[in-house]
C-alpha cells in the first residue's frame, strides 16, 4: 500500500509584507536622492544651515501588484496581435500603438509623487559613497578603534547581560546527547556560553586637505556662492569618511592668510587677486608643519581666474609644480558665470601642466558642484597599491 504524503508550503515572506515593503521604499528614495544629486547639494539653504536640515526629495508611490479588470468590458484587454512592449495601450482596432498618440485630455491615471524627507546625513551617506582621497598612501598615521561594537566570539565566562541563550541551549543539548538523553534539561554552568567583542583596530594614515579661497573683489555672488558650496560638502565629506584629516583654511586678494574655519566660510570679498600669495603660503605651511614624508597632502583651489598680470600666472605654474612634487594631488577649480567667457588667463596657463597629480574643473553653474566633487575625490590608488596588488 502506498504511502500518501500530503507536502504543505508556507511563503513566510507573506509575514513580513512590512519589511519588505519599507525595504523597497528605502530603497526608492536612495535612487531619489542619486537622480536628484545635482539639485539637491546645490541647494542654499543647505549649504547655509547647520548641517541638521531635513529636505525633501520626490519619490514614485510604491503599488502593490493587483488585477486590474477592463472596465468597458471589450473584447480587447491591452494590447492587440502586434508585438508589444511594456507601457504599450492597444487601440480600438486592435492593433499596437505608442503612447502620446491623442490629443486633448487624457482619461489615464497619471503617476503619484511624495516627499520624502532625508537628513543631511542620509543625504551624505548617498554623496559619499563613492568618494576617496585619491592616490592615499600609507605615511605616518594612528591606530584607530572601530566606534561599533560587534560581538564576535564566544567565552565560558562572562558577564549575564551578554548570555547567548541560543548558544547555551545547543551547548545543553549536546552535552545531554553525549549521554544518551538528546533534550534540553539539567543546565549546568558549563553549557552557559557568553558574547564577547574583540576591538576593530584599523591604521589611518596621515592626511591634511589645504583649501584655499579667493576673496577678491572680482569674486561676485555666484562665485562666492559655489566655493562656499563645494567647501561645505568637501568639509563634510573629509570629517565622516577620515577620522585622522586635517583641514588648513586660506583665503587670499593680492596677499594670502591662513584663517580659522568660520572665517574661511564667512569672509567677504575685496581688494585685487594675486593667486600666487595663497601658492607661496600653502607651500610654507607644508614645510613648517606636514612633511612630505610623513603625510598625505591635497591642496585645493578656488578662483574666478582673474590674476594679476602674466607675470603671476607664470610663477604660479612653478608654484604648483612645486606644490605637486610635495602633494598626492593639486586640484584647481575655476568658476564662470554662465560660460560666457573663454579660458581664464589662470586657467590657460595651467593647460600645460600635465600630470596626473594635478586636476582642473570649470564651473559654470550650481549643478557643477556634484561633478567637480567627483572628479577631485574619484577613488585613484596610488603607485605602490597597485604594484603590490599586481604581485598578489
Amino acid at each position: 500500500m502506498e504511502r500518501i504524503i500530503n507536502l504543505s508550503k508556507r511563503d513566510w515572506s507573506l509575514y513580513r509584507r512590512g519589511p519588505i515593503d519599507q525595504a523597497r521604499h528605502n530603497e526608492k528614495v536612495k535612487e531619489a536622492i542619486k537622480a536628484n544629486l545635482q539639485d539637491i547639494i546645490s541647494e542654499e539653504a543647505i549649504i547655509s544651515s547647520d548641517g541638521k536640515r531635513v529636505v525633501k526629495v520626490p519619490v514614485r508611490s510604491l503599488e502593490l501588484p493587483h488585477f486590474r479588470f477592463d472596465p468597458n468590458k471589450s473584447r480587447q484587454a491591452g494590447q492587440g496581435s502586434g508585438k508589444g512592449e511594456p507601457g504599450e495601450q492597444g487601440s480600438e482596432d486592435g492593433q499596437t500603438v505608442g503612447p502620446g498618440r491623442g490629443k486633448g485630455a487624457g482619461d489615464q491615471p497619471g503617476l503619484d509623487y511624495f516627499e520624502a524627507d532625508v537628513t543631511v546625513d542620509e543625504l551624505a551617506d548617498v554623496l559619499f559613497e563613492d568618494l576617496s582621497l585619491p592616490f592615499m598612501e600609507n605615511k605616518g598615521g594612528q591606530e584607530l578603534e572601530a566606534p561599533d561594537i560587534q560581538f564576535t566570539d564566544l567565552r565560558k565566562s562572562g558577564s549575564l547581560a551578554n548570555l547567548d541563550k541560543k548558544r547555551t541551549i545547543i551547548q545543553n543539548i549536546r552535552r545531554n546527547a553525549m549521554g544518551g538523553h538528546p533534550a534540553y534539561e539539567s543546565l549546568r554552568d558549563e553549557d552557559l556560553r557568553y558574547r564577547t567583542w574583540q576591538s576593530d583596530v584599523r591604521r589611518e594614515s596621515n592626511a591634511v586637505v589645504i583649501a584655499m579661497r579667493d576673496v577678491s573683489g572680482s569674486m561676485g555672488e555666484f562665485e562666492k556662492y559655489i566655493t562656499r558650496s563645494f567647501y561645505f560638502w568637501m568639509v563634510r565629506f573629509l570629517r565622516t569618511k577620515y577620522s585622522n584629516v586635517q583641514l588648513v583654511f586660506i583665503t587670499h586678494h593680492t596677499e594670502a592668510k591662513e584663517v580659522d574655519e568660520e572665517t574661511f566660510f564667512k569672509l567677504g570679498e575685496s581688494g585685487g587677486t594675486k593667486v600666487s600669495s595663497a601658492y607661496q603660503l600653502a607651500l610654507k605651511v607644508i614645510r613648517e608643519r606636514y612633511s612630505p614624508q610623513l603625510w598625505n597632502i591635497y591642496p585645493i583651489h578656488f578662483s574666478d581666474g582673474d590674476n594679476w598680470g602674466e607675470k603671476d600666472n607664470n610663477l604660479c605654474v612653478e608654484l604648483v609644480y612645486k606644490l605637486i612634487d610635495m602633494s598626492n594631488l593639486f586640484g584647481y577649480g575655476e568658476i564662470q558665470e554662465g560660460g560666457y567667457r573663454s579660458l581664464s588667463t589662470l586657467m590657460s596657463a595651467f593647460q600645460n601642466i600635465r600630470t596626473e597629480r594635478f586636476i582642473g574643473v570649470t564651473i559654470t553653474d550650481r549643478k557643477d558642484v556634484y561633478p567637480a566633487l567627483k572628479r577631485f575625490f574619484a577613488r585613484r590608488e596610488a603607485p605602490a597599491d597597485l604594484e603590490e596588488r599586481e604581485a598578489a
